[in-house]
């Protein structure tokens, strides 16, 4: 049993607001510090202050999270329909997001310490940590138990419906999928993502088609995904692969769908995204390409031998225009020797 909250003896009906307006690889990372405050506060009512589409992300997660449609860097809509006990800060280091939960006027607001403003104490910002470990830390500095290497979903057809918890698999458990696809269970399947929201960290298109061709002639079923805007970069792979065939979802899938899908396939082939968060979390074989940002701060942090990161060595802006240097290093040999390692590691057999 973990110890009791700060707080957690006051009376229930306050609330308890968190700060993470992001992308989907945000939301996965954020994950184990979402669930040591439900652990903590089972009795406040939780709003995550984020997109309306973390909705669905919740769910999977096996979360119980109200979701507050809220834009980045602005503070929440808060109704104050119920006390703010406690608003915590896990969007960034500050001062910007802080202050947008201080205009709350929160009993409590838990955030890294901030140099130009001494009367608000935290912990100071830790530094090169990996995402899941800099908010683990700020809770446990504040006395809760949050471990963040908690990152596993349970499977999406497991996710809980309303209110009801889902069982999380156990720590020492295998994958939850059966990787030996052969004559029996029909052919594997693979999903590429090219995509990025960053040029920096989109590989080459004409690279992927290579490793679509590569994971097709192995006998496995290809899906190119992606969202709305990124159809056209999906499709063009699809095109350059020619004659290989591949299925493009891209566009056409909600953010519940594309977690399905990943859940569910035998390997991701993408870069430094949130679809190679969603591998972590479904324990799906990956290999990832990462160009400006180290894995050690990105990466996968549990099942180190199912994944596979492809990483130059350098660093640079990770919200930059043009493609990264190192990224742009990695050849296609190299991601299709690693697609190799990682099916056979993993024993898919198409």
């Amino acid at each position: 049993m973990s110890a009791a909250a700060p707080g957690a003896a006051e009376s229930a009906g306050t609330a308890l607001v968190v700060l993470r307006a992001l992308g989907l690889g945000d939301f996965v990372t954020s994950v184990p510090a979402l669930r040591a405050l439900e652990r903590a506060f089972p009795d406040r009512r939780r709003i995550l202050a984020g997109p309306a589409w973390y909705w669905d992300l919740t769910a999977l997660a096996g979360l119980d999270w109200r979701v507050l449609p809220t834009e980045l860097l602005r503070t929440p809509p808060w109704d104050g329909a119920h006390p703010l006990e406690l608003a915590v800060n896990l969007h960034g280091r500050g001062p910007q997001s802080t202050e947008a939960l201080a205009a709350l006027a929160p009993r409590r607001l838990w955030a890294h310490a901030d140099p130009g403003e001494p009367g608000r104490p935290g912990p100071p910002w830790p530094g090169r940590v990996h995402d899941t470990e800099i908010w683990c830390g700020l809770l446990r500095a504040h006395g809760l138990a949050a471990d963040p290497d908690d990152l596993w979903w349970p499977p999406p057809d497991h996710a809980p419906a309303d209110d009801t918890a889902a069982p999380l698999p156990e720590r020492a458990s295998p994958p939850h999928r059966n990787t030996a696809t052969g004559p029996d269970s029909g052919a594997g399947t693979a999903v590429v993502h090219p995509g990025a929201s960053a040029a920096s960290r989109r590989w080459p298109p004409e690279r992927f088609a290579t490793v679509v061709r590569h994971l097709h002639d192995r006998g496995l079923r290809v899906l190119i995904t992606g969202s709305r805007a990124e159809r056209p970069l999906a499709e063009r792979v699809a095109r350059t692969a020619a004659p290989a065939p591949a299925q493009v979802p891209a566009g056409r899938t909600g953010v519940g769908e594309l977690a399905r899908l990943v859940a569910d396939a035998d390997l991701v082939v993408c870069g430094d995204t949130g679809v190679a968060h969603l591998a972590t979390a479904y324990r799906t074989p990956s290999v990832r390409l990462f160009g400006p940002v180290s894995p050690a701060l990105w990466g996968p942090r549990v099942d180190e031998g199912i994944h596979a990161c492809l990483w130059k060595g350098g660093e640079s802006d990770p919200h930059a225009s043009a493609l990264d240097p190192g990224l742009a290093s990695i050849t296609a040999d190299d991601v299709l020797s690693a697609c190799s390692d990682v099916l056979s590691r993993t024993g898919v057999r198409p």
